[in-house]
């Protein structure tokens, strides 16, 4: 009887990527690289000794009960970007959640770009994701994520379903950031007060560590919309970050915010080219 039951049970995607760079001739180089499941990590080659890595779900989309578990590593005065080869589409579970853990690591002088594409929440969706990031003193951490309740073009609108999402970000002995957000329920009803989304259906977070990052805070500034947005400096235990918060009526005209700003952090470097494909 159990046999029958285990064998009625939906499929569900799994996947575990895990990569270490390493310093090397004064390039970043491949130490460890490790795939398994549905997790797969592409390198395009890059020719100014940086490494860019593109996370890949092969099983197009995750539902209830779906899990994804990234792992990455920078060594010593190592450049690694990370993005995703499309948006991640997380579709109705009929039961249980979808969990997506990323770990960053990054040593002394490392600098690490956590790009992913927009996570894309369909109604009836629900996900458990967390980003837990421990940084040396002196390396440089930009991390950008972006959030699409539907799909607006597509007269797509999360109605109602759970989205919880966790950071804890780390530099030295600070911990630097923590996060914690929930929705849950009826997220029509919620995300049109003024306290949360004011009707808006994109938002994103954009956050950035190193030594005097406040000079970036006007020009940040600057590059905001309509009210769309602000951006904050906050100063803990000897270590500071800046902070980004961003919301948009949909995913074009989020990117056309945050773009820009990721550009500006990147040294007038674009965003990774997976994200115009």
């Amino acid at each position: 009887m159990a046999e029958a039951l285990s064998i009625g049970r939906p499929q569900r995607a799994w996947g575990r990527g895990r990569l270490i760079a390493k310093p090397l001739d004064g390039r970043t180089r491949l130490q460890e690289f490790y795939q398994e499941g549905c997790a797969k990590i592409r390198l395009p080659e890059m020719f100014d000794g940086r490494m860019e890595a593109v996370l890949i779900n092969s099983s197009g989309g995750l539902t209830g009960g779906d899990v994804m578990d990234w792992r990455f590593e920078a060594g010593a005065g190592t450049h690694l970007t990370l993005s995703t080869q499309a948006c991640e589409k997380i579709y109705r579970a009929s039961a249980g959640t979808t969990t997506v853990t990323t770990a960053i690591r990054a040593s002394a002088g490392a600098t690490v770009h956590w790009l992913p594409q927009e996570t894309i929440l369909f109604d009836g969706a629900s996900m458990t994701r967390s980003l837990d990031v421990d940084l040396a003193g002196d390396a440089r951490f930009l991390a950008v994520e972006a959030v699409l309740l539907g799909r607006r073009a597509m007269g797509e609108r999360m109605v109602t379903g759970q989205f919880r999402d966790k950071w804890r970000i780390r530099k030295g002995d600070v911990l630097l950031h923590a996060d914690q957000l929930s929705f849950a329920g009826d997220l029509a009803a919620l995300t049109s007060q003024a306290a949360t989304l004011d009707g808006q259906v994109a938002f994103a977070t954009l956050l950035f560590t190193d030594e005097g990052c406040e000079r970036h805070v006007p020009a940040l500034r600057s590059l905001l919309a309509d009210g769309r947005g602000a951006v904050s400096h906050v100063a803990i235990g000897g270590q500071e970050k800046l902070i980004a918060r961003l919301v948009a009526p949909d995913g074009y005209s989020l990117r056309k915010l945050l773009v820009p700003m990721i550009s500006h952090l990147r040294d007038g470097a674009s965003v990774p080219k997976v994200w115009s494909l």
